[in-house]
């Protein structure tokens, strides 16, 4: 009788890619975004979470991300990005996790975008909860602000507005800024089966950042319990490029994730 191996220690926190790109499946910028994050308790997030991961935790908190941002030249392989297609706002709902081979990464509860077919790919090519929705972006000096309305699938309505100020460059992040920012894969599911998704891009510029105003209820849409109360950081990067390799080789044995810590 088979044993499932043993769940290892999670890869070590880094602000810089902990592994190679090789086959590159995709390249895109990230570029003007907002990171908002709210402490949460982790059995309260780890059922929606996908089969195979556990809430990520530092110092035995995990984290819900609001992470609006504009999305630039997403491209197939190595070719050329889309200008249109390819470019547009998005705002993300994610849960931070980590599966039982110790890669670290984070999930997509939800992901709105203002194109069409970008999202309807994503949706049945990759089984990502993308949602098409009606939604800008706007700078005003140091102020960026970030307006989303649901369009299909829905729930209609949902929707979240941010305004940010954006302050100082960090010159050295503190260790929950990198776990909130640095992100290296995405775990998700598929046809039934677990997907990772590892990524590589340059180290994070980073901002401090003053929430000026948020209006939202995607979270509740996503699934999270409020109220959730101020947010504990508020982060601003004005972006890097991005490449997603392919799903890794699947390592053998499929060990059964057990929460770990990430402090």
């Amino acid at each position: 009788m088979s044993q499932t191996p043993p769940a290892v220690q999670p890869e070590p926190i880094s602000a810089d890619p902990p592994h190679r790109t090789d086959r590159t499946l995709l390249t895109q910028s990230w570029l003007d975004l907002a990171f908002v994050h709210w402490a949460v308790d982790p059995a309260a997030v780890a059922p929606l979470l996908p089969a195979g991961t556990v809430p990520d935790t530092h110092d035995g908190v995990t984290y819900v991300g609001l992470v609006a941002f504009r999305m630039h030249r997403v491209g197939w392989f190595r070719l050329p990005g889309l200008p249109y297609f390819g470019t547009f706002p998005e705002t993300n709902v994610r849960l931070y996790s980590v599966d039982a081979h110790g890669r670290r990464g984070v999930v997509f509860r939800s992901l709105d975008a203002s194109r069409l077919i970008p999202v309807t790919v994503g949706r049945w090519a990759f089984g990502l909860p993308y949602v098409w929705s009606r939604m800008s972006i706007r700078s005003d000096g140091s102020t960026v602000t970030y307006a989303s309305r649901r369009r299909w699938p829905g729930p209609r309505g949902a929707h979240s507005a941010l305004s940010v100020d954006v302050g100082e460059r960090i010159e050295e992040p503190t260790a929950l800024e990198h776990f909130l920012t640095a992100r290296w894969g995405m775990h998700s599911s598929f046809l039934g089966r677990p997907l990772y998704l590892p990524n590589t891009h340059p180290r994070w510029p980073l901002h401090r950042a003053r929430l000026l105003a948020c209006d939202e209820s995607l979270l509740a849409a996503a699934g999270l319990d409020g109220p959730l109360g101020p947010p504990v950081s508020v982060l601003y990067s004005p972006g890097v490029p991005v490449r997603f390799s392919g799903p890794p080789p699947r390592p053998r044995g499929e060990p059964v994730a057990q929460p770990r810590d990430g402090a």
